[in-house]
């Protein structure tokens, strides 16, 4: 996005890939259909980024949803707006989308370098690079924009491996930590192997202990613990309490369209004969999963209605950690926002811009990642033809 506005605005602009190919992760993020942003209003919209809105709002509002939309628009690929409120390309699809792309930067004549790596500053301040060859290149361009993505899904090239070169500059980075992510729960095996797999429908979750409002959605039962969207979009709270605490609760209502009075009085119409499993099954409506769910977080079951309605409302499960950032779908942490000025350039590295998941934010899967990122590569963009302008 970046050689884009760059390239459009008349300067050679060169594009540097780790991998064999430029988009994986675009391809990725699009495996199960593209979501490229969201339509709620621009103020909700910059309330998902929490306490480091302040440093994105001026970004996201000047290349907003809209924006976006104009953009794949431009490139042939009209968007449509789902009935979450997702905004998706017509195609549904990153690859026609990344193919138009690659077309539009080719015209504008973008130089494409794949295979090849950047490994820091050579003293005289060049960047280096290492081409899959062996063969070591200096450049001293007049701007650069590292767009090297987290940590998450390291197979598409963004690991991670920046935040070593960055610090050995002076430049302060937040360790990367998983974001949008599933949770570790210590089920017993017996459990995991009838149920993992298993989805969890139409629940509502909340963190215990945090003032956040419950989401709603699938979750589903893995080897490992929970997973799905409304896990996701706690993961975040879960995290920071698990390394504050050790553990967190995630609080999980499996009937959260019923109130407690009104599950109470369907627990009441038990069958004398009728076991409790089956009265959940039958009576309240849980599926054979989600009873076994019940029974592996709360092994012995009140024989009270009232008790037994207040657990199902809100069952405890303790987590012990989020999974992996290797198994997240993005990544927290990264370049403080102390380090950039408002187009997001180092300031210890004059004309060099930072962008995307580079910069220490986060925003839960809804189109708000995607957002993010376009938008604050769109800003460093129009900062660095200002800087190049000014010089």
């Amino acid at each position: 996005m970046a050689a884009q506005v760059l390239a459009g605005a008349g300067v050679r602009v060169t594009v540097v890939e780790h991998r064999p190919s430029v988009g994986r992760k675009f391809l990725l993020a699009g495996r199960s259909g593209l979501n490229l942003t969201h339509s709620e209003p621009i103020d909700d919209m910059l309330a998902r980024y929490g306490d480091r809105r302040r440093y994105v709002e001026h970004a996201v509002r000047a290349f907003d949803a809209s924006s976006l939309r104009a953009w794949a628009a431009d490139l042939g690929e009209p968007t449509y707006v789902g009935t979450s409120g997702r905004v998706f390309p017509r195609s549904s699809r990153a690859t026609s989308l990344l193919r138009s792309w690659l077309r539009r930067l080719d015209e504008l004549g973008v130089e494409w370098w794949t295979r090849t790596i950047w490994t820091g500053w050579a003293a005289d301040g060049a960047l280096r690079f290492e081409r899959g060859d062996g063969e070591v290149v200096t450049v001293r361009p007049d701007i650069t924009v590292l767009a090297l993505g987290g940590a998450s899904w390291p197979r598409t090239g963004s690991d991670g491996s920046w935040v070593a070169l960055l610090r050995g500059v002076g430049v302060e980075v937040a360790d990367l930590l998983p974001a949008n992510c599933g949770v570790m729960v210590d089920w017993r095996d017996e459990f995991v192997e009838r149920h993992a797999g298993s989805p969890l429908k139409n629940v509502a979750v909340r963190v215990d202990g945090a003032a956040l409002p419950a989401v709603r959605g699938d979750a589903v039962v893995t080897r490992l613990g929970l997973e799905g969207g409304p896990v996701y979009a706690v993961s975040a709270a879960l995290r920071d309490m698990v390394v504050r605490d050790g553990t967190a609760t995630l609080l999980v209502d499996l009937q959260p369209d019923l109130s407690v009075d009104r599950l109470t009085d369907r627990l009441r119409r038990r069958r004398p004969k009728d076991s409790w499993s089956s009265t959940l099954k039958r009576t309240v409506g849980l599926s054979p999963a989600a009873v076994a769910f019940v029974r592996e977080v709360v092994p012995s079951l009140p024989g009270d209605a009232v008790e037994l309605a207040t657990v199902l409302k809100a069952v405890p499960v303790i987590v012990t950690a989020v999974a992996p950032i290797d198994r997240a779908i993005s990544s927290a942490g990264g370049v403080v926002f102390s380090e950039v000025d408002d187009a997001f350039m180092l300031r210890r590295r004059p004309g060099t811009f930072v962008v995307g998941e580079m910069l220490d934010w986060e925003a839960p899967t809804g189109g708000y990642l995607l957002q993010g990122t376009f938008s604050t590569a769109v800003a460093a963009a129009r900062g660095a033809l200002r800087w190049r302008q000014e010089r």
